[in-house]
């Protein structure tokens, strides 16, 4: 496969070709993900639950994402790479920028920042400084507790307007693609329809440019998984084929189905 950058994800956008997406955080998964054929991979601050054992992402570090990009980078070989930049590591545009470049300097093709309209001078800041910015909305989880678990964003008419209102007004400060998650369907297509940035969905049903899956959710490996995850090894010999049934199911719209979407 060619590699895999931003413009290629902005053109698949345009032509209405699905992008699929996964977590990871080693050089083994980056190796077999990119010979299964995906498009992009989240470092996502995940690996504080997934890799770590904790209960939420909260206590994850700059430094051990760093640590975990650049086992990433080596084992990729043409995919977009995206990195989070864990909580509290952003709460300014200076800090942001510094932090952002420690992940581009480890690997990463773009940094992702999870909140709202707050964002704003940061995503500039970041663009100013040639990082490329997705922005996370809707649940995000480093506001766990603000928000009294994880719980779908956008139910009710004036929560949805804002969710797009603020979409819009990110795309406005240089963000370069958005996440949603767990937000009903209908709300994320909307989103996906009035921006001209890539749009990456989980739990946010099948109509986003893009879909993500944490990779150890999509192999079966959380025993209470979300609504949202599908158990791809189910029928499969090997890992790698469980992550081509994956892309496979997200390219021709299969994934996700009706019963792994929020309604509102």
């Amino acid at each position: 496969m060619d590699t895999v950058t931003l413009s290629t994800l902005n053109a698949m956008k345009h032509r209405k070709e699905k992008i699929a997406m996964l977590t990871c955080y080693d050089a083994t998964f980056a190796k077999i993900t990119n010979q299964a054929g995906i498009d992009a991979l989240l470092v996502g601050d995940t690996l504080g639950m997934i890799i770590q054992g904790h209960d939420s992402t909260l206590p994850v570090t700059v430094e051990q994402m760093v640590y975990h990009t650049k086992a990433v980078k080596q084992g990729n070989q043409h995919a977009f790479i995206i990195s989070d930049l864990p909580f509290m590591s952003y709460a300014t545009p200076e800090q942001t920028v510094q932090s952002a470049g420690a992940l581009m300097q480890a690997g990463a093709h773009m940094v992702k920042l999870e909140g709202g309209l707050w964002l704003k001078e940061s995503i500039q800041a970041c663009l100013h400084n040639g990082i490329p910015v997705c922005a996370h909305i809707g649940l995000t989880p480093q506001s766990v507790h603000i928000f009294g678990g994880f719980k779908v964003q956008g139910k009710t008419e004036i929560q949805a307007k804002e969710l797009i209102n603020t979409a819009q007004e990110l795309e406005k400060s240089g963000a370069a693609m958005l996440l949603i998650e767990c937000v009903p369907s209908a709300v994320a297509e909307e989103i996906t329809a009035v921006v001209q940035i890539p749009v990456i969905g989980i739990g946010a049903g099948d109509k986003t440019d893009a879909q993500i899956l944490v990779l150890h959710d999509m192999l079966g490996l959380n025993h209470k998984p979300a609504k949202f995850v599908q158990n791809f090894m189910q029928g499969q010999s090997s890992i790698e084929n469980a992550i081509k049934a994956y892309i496979g199911a997200v390219k021709d719209g299969s994934f996700p189905a009706m019963q792994q979407q929020y309604q509102n």
